[in-house]
């Protein structure tokens, strides 16, 4: 195909106004009790965050870009170049190829945040003249319509045109606040413009096809950006014409929002749906809305969340509320969440992008209550069932996070086969997932009036403003996940007193505090955090040590398939039994004794170095279940030694069988 090349590309900075802003911005929102820290003010200098920030920013963001950019492999940016006029064809791809591809941008623009590379600026400049040339004059931007000559759209229930603006709203804000650009926000607030032109005259119909809600969140930070409240009001909107009309269970809109007290459909359509809210009610207070958001959060953290913090257990399914009784209330349920307690491990679905979404709702409920309960859900998804998603190499990616695998296993699964560098029918989880791992850095830390938040712990430096001229500078040294030592040192504080939170997380029950080498002994912990409040100098220095012992888990019985089964776990990290590293011997027949004795090793899997768990387990006599459905019990065991993995690291070294829960011997 013929390339042709925009010259003349005009990009603005903002003057005066541009400041260091977070990745989501509360520091003005009035029902936040907490701000993050600033896009720039974390660098991860060594260690776990450091090493896979590298592996994002030399492969996974370059092989994004390429395969986004490429008209042989992924189709998306060509779709704007045809759509803007710039080549000729026709649309290719899924009707959310326009959102994959702001991700895309946003990933670019939040690694270009830390290195400030020329390359990647010059990228998006490029990148967002086409955009900006396919935009109609009326806003509208979905490449899928204007390709085929219509300017405007929304009358497809299954369509993800608001998915893909709420993305582009998104990205902007992310670009703008990594480079002082508008370029691309002029872009955005011209399409949020063109929504609320659009809703204004829509139907109740046409207002609720909104499959994938993620314009909610990209709508309010917009309003956070702009500071223009029409952005804010339309959210607003949206949020109450939810259940209006005939919806499903499937997107969560089958009753009004404020009656939703349980969640089963589709869990990334929830997960944003949820996440949106969440921002809503940090600019307005609007009780009726945290409440439901409360009930449903104890739902799925209860009742439907993988150990792995994965979202989503089932393939395909029906309502939970449809009957053969009543026929007209059955309904199609598909990548969702199912009935309570209802967590299959080999068929779990559990989409990479689900369980970015369940960071994306558990970051705002944290931002808006300081509750650390919700970044302990965040973190138990990040490094489990969100990192599992790409390979320790950054070249290949999963849809797909289940808690086993078995080659003999008797279905064909969609997405079945390993990780693949693009996934073909659904791309959708790879810049997600670059985009995320290219953020971790913005979660790092966050503000209130009275001090600073540690939540994540990581190898990192932090240069921050407090209370708009106190500086802020510390370093943080931790080799966690993989030991739970923790040491920060302080280089710049306020000279008045001021209070540094320390996350405890919630799988830590023991754990130790000292200053400057003396015990503090009103540690205790409050909501998730131990607060230390004093008048700080420079080098003070605090230690942090969290007990990180092996933990055998057990579920509810009421999950059946894990019935008197354990799944490992060590810190943060879930931990599996992959056949690669194991003698002989099916995975499936490996038992853990309540009483084993665990110890750690290193290891590198596919470039990437991981603590390994070692141990003398049992194993069951191998029998053939060919043919066979029941059998007496086998009982027959020999001792086994295994080796276990951080279920994340699963999948590196070609074909395996996998199992994250395992039989228990008490």
């Amino acid at each position: 195909m013929k390339r042709v090349i925009l010259v003349g590309i005009l990009v603005l900075r903002i003057g005066v106004g541009f400041s260091q802003q977070p990745l989501v911005d509360t520091e003005e929102s009035p029902y936040a009790k907490l701000r993050p820290a600033a896009m720039q003010a974390v660098h991860w200098t060594n260690g776990f965050w450091a090493e896979r920030f590298a592996v994002c920013r030399n492969t996974m963001v370059p092989q994004l870009w390429h395969t986004y950019t490429s008209d042989t492999i992924c189709y998306a940016f060509e779709n704007f170049r045809i759509a803007a006029g710039l080549d000729t064809g026709h649309f290719r791809g899924p009707s959310f190829h326009d959102g994959d591809f702001y991700k895309t941008l946003e990933s670019v623009a939040a690694v270009y945040a830390v290195t400030k590379s020329k390359q990647l600026d010059e990228w998006m400049d490029t990148a967002i003249a086409v955009i900006g040339a396919a935009q109609q004059s009326n806003g509208y931007i979905y490449t899928k319509n204007i390709i085929v000559g219509k300017s405007g759209g929304f009358d497809d229930r299954l369509s993800f045109e608001a998915y893909n603006f709420g993305h582009l709203m998104t990205a902007a804000c992310v670009h703008f606040r990594a480079t002082g650009k508008k370029s691309l926000l002029n872009i955005a607030t011209k399409a949020a413009d063109f929504l609320i032109g659009f809703y204004s005259a829509a139907t109740p119909e046409q207002a609720r096809n909104a499959i994938c809600p993620s314009h909610y969140m990209g709508l309010t930070e917009l309003y956070r950006t702009t500071k223009d409240k029409k952005y804010l009001t339309l959210v607003k909107q949206l949020v109450d014409i939810r259940g209006t009309v005939e919806g499903t269970d499937d997107n969560s809109d089958r009753a009004p929002f404020r009656e939703m007290n349980k969640v089963v459909g589709h869990a990334v359509r929830a997960n944003y749906l949820f996440a949106g809210v969440a921002d809503v009610y940090a600019e307005t207070g609007d009780s009726t809305l945290l409440r439901p958001l409360q009930k449903i959060w104890e739902n799925v953290v209860n009742s439907k969340m993988y150990v792995t913090g994965g979202c989503g257990a089932l393939y395909d399914g029906v309502s939970v509320d449809g009957t053969s009784y009543n026929p007209d209330t059955v309904q199609k349920v598909h990548q969702a969440y199912g009935r309570d307690y209802q967590l299959p491990n080999f068929s779990a679905h559990n989409e990479t992008c689900a369980n970015i979404g369940n960071m994306l709702w558990n970051w705002r409920m944290f931002l808006v209550s300081g509750e650390a309960k919700y970044m302990d859900v965040l973190e138990q998804a990040l490094y489990n069932s969100v990192l599992s998603g790409v390979s320790m190499d950054g070249t290949k990616f999963f849809y797909t996070n289940p808690l086993a695998a078995s080659r003999d296993y008797p279905y064909h699964l969609r997405w079945e086969g390993g990780r693949q560098p693009y996934i073909g029918l659904s791309n959708c989880c790879p810049p997600n997932t670059v985009r995320t791992i290219a953020e971790v850095s913005d979660y790092a830390y966050s503000l209130d009036t009275s001090g600073l938040y540690v939540n994540l712990y990581g190898s990192n430096q932090l240069s921050e403003t407090w209370k708009g001229n106190h500086c802020i500078q510390l370093t943080q040294e931790s080799n966690y996940p993989w030991n739970g030592n923790v040491l920060l040192q302080i280089t710049e504080i306020p000279a008045e007193p001021f209070t540094i939170f320390l996350r405890i997380p919630g799988w830590c029950n023991h754990y130790l505090v000292t200053v400057n080498g003396s015990p503090v002994t009103q540690a205790s912990r409050q909501q998730g955090f131990v607060a230390l409040r004093r008048q700080w100098k420079k080098n003070d220095r605090i230690v942090l040590k969290l007990d990180m012992p092996v933990t055998l888990l057990e579920s509810n019985p009421l999950v059946e398939e894990t019935r008197n089964q354990v799944a490992v776990r060590r810190g943060p990290l879930v931990y599996c039994i992959e056949s690669t590293d194991q003698q002989a011997g099916s995975v499936f027949d490996v038992m853990i004794p309540a009483n084993m004795q665990w110890h750690t090793g290193e290891q590198t899997i596919n470039g990437g170095k991981v603590t390994v768990l070692k141990g003398q387990a049992k194993r069951r006599q191998s029998q053939s279940w060919d043919h066979t459905l029941y059998r007496p019990v086998n009982t027959h065991y020999q001792p086994a030694a295994i080796t276990l993995i951080p279920y994340y690291a699963w999948a590196n070294r070609g074909a395996s069988d996998m199992t994250v829960w395992m039989p228990l011997i008490r």
